[in-house]
């Protein structure tokens, strides 16, 4: 899992190619944020394509990390699968 550092003020997005961990012809069907903890880091929207995920995070507390994870569901399963991603929120 990677670490990204992230401004309390600055609005950040994060996009994640799921294209090569998707089999032939396969496509995202849903897909949801989750941030843990959550009530300080906020998602203000997201979005997908059929082969990628994007989020947009604003705040977050200066010292505090929050883990940020996708799940999808693909046409070509039942099973969710997940990324994650660490914002360790610091001033710049």
């Amino acid at each position: 899992m990677s670490v990204r550092l992230k401004d309390p003020d600055a609005v950040e997005d994060w996009t994640h190619d799921w294209s090569s961990q998707l089999a032939s012809g396969e496509t995202i069907s849903t897909s949801a944020w989750a941030v843990v903890p959550s009530g300080e880091l906020t998602v203000d929207s997201n979005s997908k394509t059929s082969t990628s995920t994007s989020v947009v995070l604003s705040g977050g507390t200066a010292g505090k990390s929050y883990r940020v994870t996708n799940s999808i569901v693909t046409t070509g399963s039942q099973n969710p699968q997940h990324r994650a991603i660490t914002f360790r929120i610091g001033e710049r």
